[in-house]
C-alpha cells in the first residue's frame, strides 16, 4: 500500500454549478491499496492508523496541489494534428481542415502516429478518463483502442456513422456501420478500462437508417454510450432542420430514435432552444461545453445558466482539434471567460465550479461516477499533482495564495500542462509527463 501526502482539492459532492463546494484538505493523506483509495485523512492520523512505516511508502506531494484526474467528455482522435486551424467557421473548417485529415485514417500506419500522439496528449495533460470522438474507420480504432489501454487510460469510443454530407472515403452503410461496430465492442467494450460509444458524426450526415443502425447498436452493446454534435452553430443548425422537416428540434433527430437517455452526452449545443433542454433534462442526458472551440471557430456563447436552471448536466471537452489543446483546466478558465463576456445572462462561476466541471460532473456524466472523479475512499486513485517549477508564474501566485480556494483559482488561471508533475491512474504513474 502507498501513501500519498499533500494538499488535497476536490468537489465530492453534486451541488448545482454555481454553489459547488470545495473540499480543502492541507497535509493530507490518501492511502491507496490496489489503486482506490482506502482511507483519507489528516497525514498523522492516516499515518498512525496505518501501522508500522515499513509496511507502506510514502509518497511526498506536499509541494503542490493534488487534483483528481481531469475527465475529457468530448475530444476528436483523429485531430490532434490540426490544432490551431483558426479563422473558419465550422462546416468550412471541416471541408477544409478536419475531415482530410480525418480521412488519412484509412491508413492503419498513419492511424497509429496519431494514436501515439493523441494518447500522450492527454495523458501529458493531466486526463485520465475521456469520451473520445473516434474514426470512421474500423482499423484505425482498434489502434486507438489498443494505445489507450497501453497507457492505462479510461476511453470510451466508438466507430464514427456517416452515409451522406461526407467525402465518399468517410461514408458507411447502415449494415456495414452495425456490423463494424459490434466487432469493435466485443473486442474493447468492458475490457479493463476501455468502453465502447455509439457515434454518429452528427444528424447533418447521417441518415434515418444509419441512426436507426445507431439504436440496434445501442440496444445490443449493453452499457455502451451515445454521443454526438448538437446546436453547435446556426448554419449546421439550420442544414439539420432543412433535412429532418419533420422533427420538432436538433435534439428530436436523435431522440426519435431512442438515442437520448443518461447514457448519452452531446456536444456544443450552443444554440439550444428551450424544449431541448426540457428534453434533455427529463432523459438525464448530459452535455460537453467545449468553450475554447466554440470561440475559435465563432460558435456562440455558451448558455450555461439556461443549462443548469432545466437541469442538464454539463461538463467539460476539449473538442481537440477545433479545441485549442488538451488541458482540461484551460477549459474551465474559457468556461469563467464565456460566463463573465455573457454579461447579466451569465453564470458566475467559482475556483469550485471550475473544477467540478473538470472532474466530478465529467465522470457523473459518463456513468463514472462511483470509480473517478473525486478523491474519496472507495475511488480509484486517479490525480494530478500539479507542482510548477520555482520562479514560474503559477509557483509564485501558490506562494501567496490566501486560502485554497485562492490556491486553486490561481491554479486555473496560471496552470499549464507543464505544470504538471505527475499523473495516476489507478494508483500507478503514467509514464512520459514532464516530472517538474
Amino acid at each position: 500500500m502507498t501513501i500519498f501526502r499533500g494538499t488535497v482539492l476536490d468537489t465530492p459532492g453534486d451541488e448545482r454549478v454555481g454553489a459547488v463546494r470545495l473540499r480543502a484538505d492541507p497535509d493530507a493523506a490518501l492511502l491507496v491499496e490496489g489503486g482506490r483509495v482506502t482511507a483519507r485523512g489528516a497525514f498523522a492520523d492516516v499515518m498512525a492508523a496505518a501501522g508500522s512505516a515499513e509496511r507502506h511508502d510514502v509518497v511526498d506531494l506536499t509541494d503542490g496541489l493534488i487534483l483528481p484526474g481531469l475527465v475529457d467528455t468530448h475530444v476528436h482522435y483523429p485531430q490532434v494534428r490540426i490544432i490551431g486551424g483558426l479563422g473558419l467557421p465550422l462546416l468550412q473548417w471541416l471541408e477544409e481542415r478536419a475531415l482530410p485529415e480525418e480521412a488519412r485514417l484509412q491508413s492503419v500506419t498513419y492511424a497509429r502516429g496519431v494514436a501515439a500522439e493523441f494518447v500522450h496528449g492527454l495523458t501529458s495533460a493531466g486526463t485520465t478518463t475521456a469520451l473520445v470522438f473516434g474514426s470512421h474507420f474500423a482499423p484505425a480504432m482498434d489502434v486507438l483502442f489498443e494505445a489507450a489501454a497501453t497507457a492505462g487510460l479510461r476511453v470510451t469510443a466508438g466507430l464514427v456513422a456517416s452515409d451522406r454530407g461526407l467525402p465518399k472515403p468517410l461514408l458507411t452503410t447502415p449494415d456495414r456501420f452495425y456490423d463494424e461496430s459490434m466487432a469493435l465492442a466485443s473486442r474493447w467494450h468492458l475490457h479493463g478500462r476501455t468502453r465502447f460509444a455509439v457515434t454518429p458524426r452528427f444528424s447533418y450526415s447521417a441518415s434515418v437508417a444509419m441512426l436507426d443502425a445507431c439504436a440496434s447498436v445501442l440496444k445490443d452493446v449493453d452499457g455502451a454510450l451515445f454521443t454526438s454534435h448538437v446546436n453547435e452553430n446556426v448554419s449546421e443548425v439550420a442544414a439539420v432542420a432543412e433535412l429532418f422537416r419533420g422533427a420538432e428540434h436538433y435534439v428530436a433527430t436523435y431522440d426519435r430514435h431512442g438515442l437520448v437517455g443518461p447514457r448519452t452526452v452531446l456536444a456544443h449545443n450552443v444554440h439550444a432552444t428551450a424544449p431541448e433542454l426540457a428534453l434533455l433534462a427529463a432523459r438525464g442526458a448530459s452535455v460537453a461545453h467545449c468553450p475554447s472551440s466554440n470561440a475559435a471557430l465563432g460558435s456562440g456563447l455558451f448558455p450555461l445558466a439556461r443549462h443548469v436552471e432545466q437541469g442538464v448536466r454539463v461538463a467539460l471537452g476539449s473538442d481537440v482539434g477545433a479545441g485549442t489543446g488538451f488541458f482540461i483546466l484551460k477549459e474551465g478558465l474559457h468556461a469563467y471567460l464565456t460566463q463573465r463576456s455573457l454579461g447579466s445572462g451569465g453564470l458566475p462561476l467559482a475556483a469550485a465550479d471550475l473544477l467540478h466541471l473538470a472532474t466530478r460532473s465529467g465522470a457523473l456524466a459518463l456513468g463514472l461516477g462511483e470509480e473517478v472523479g473525486d478523491l474519496s475512499v472507495g475511488k480509484q486513485f486517479d490525480a494530478i499533482w500539479v507542482r510548477p517549477r520555482p520562479g514560474e508564474p503559477l509557483a509564485v501566485g501558490l506562494r501567496h495564495a490566501s486560502s485554497p480556494e485562492d490556491a486553486l483559482a490561481r491554479t486555473i488561471a496560471l496552470a499549464t500542462p507543464s505544470d504538471l508533475a505527475g499523473v495516476w491512474i489507478a494508483g500507478e504513474q503514467v509514464p512520459a509527463v514532464h516530472p517538474g
